[in-house]
């Protein structure tokens, strides 16, 4: 398939909505957010964990345990995830797992994965802002990003995001 600048999707494509999974409270909003926007528009919801580098590496085997024990940790975030959507919207979600810098594998990512059609991210509700992730897709990358951003407030309830999707 040839690269694209769009981020229109062929009638024979399922509008993929991509949601970053970590252990942040507003998770739960944007994952919320991007099942119901799969399920009304007939879509699928991915999911993606990085994991980041392990610095420690002064014994290469305890810097291997710590990387083992990250994935494991990943994979246990990733299922519990992956259970909701399918509760959600009936069907098993796309599974990727990185290792590296956040922001800098989400636009790998994007940009590999040609059906991803939409990054969802959840923002904050506290006084240190919306999050690291949200303030550098905002601020600094969503004019390179070939997919729109969705940046769900963390404050809505069930019912708000039901209301918009």
């Amino acid at each position: 398939m040839a690269d694209t600048d769009t981020a229109s999707t062929p009638p024979n494509q399922l509008r993929t909505f991509l949601c970053v999974i970590d252990e942040s409270p507003e998770l739960s909003r944007a994952l919320r957010y991007a099942c119901k926007r799969a399920k009304h528009v007939n879509g699928r919801v991915a999911l993606v964990y990085v994991i980041q580098p392990i610095e420690y590496q002064h014994w290469i085997g305890v810097g291997d345990l710590m990387q083992e024990e990250a994935r494991e940790h990943a994979e246990v975030l990733l299922s519990d995830a992956a259970d909701k959507v399918q509760l959600c919207t009936g069907t098993m979600p796309i599974v990727f797992i990185r290792e590296g810098n956040t922001t800098d594998e989400l636009i790998k990512l994007v940009t590999t994965e040609k059906d991803i059609s939409l990054l969802v991210l959840g923002a904050a509700t506290g006084k240190e802002g919306p999050g690291p992730l949200v303030s550098y897709f905002i601020e600094k990358a969503a004019g390179k990003m070939r997919v729109p951003i969705t940046v769900v407030p963390g404050n809505l309830s069930d019912e708000d995001i039901d209301a918009i999707t």
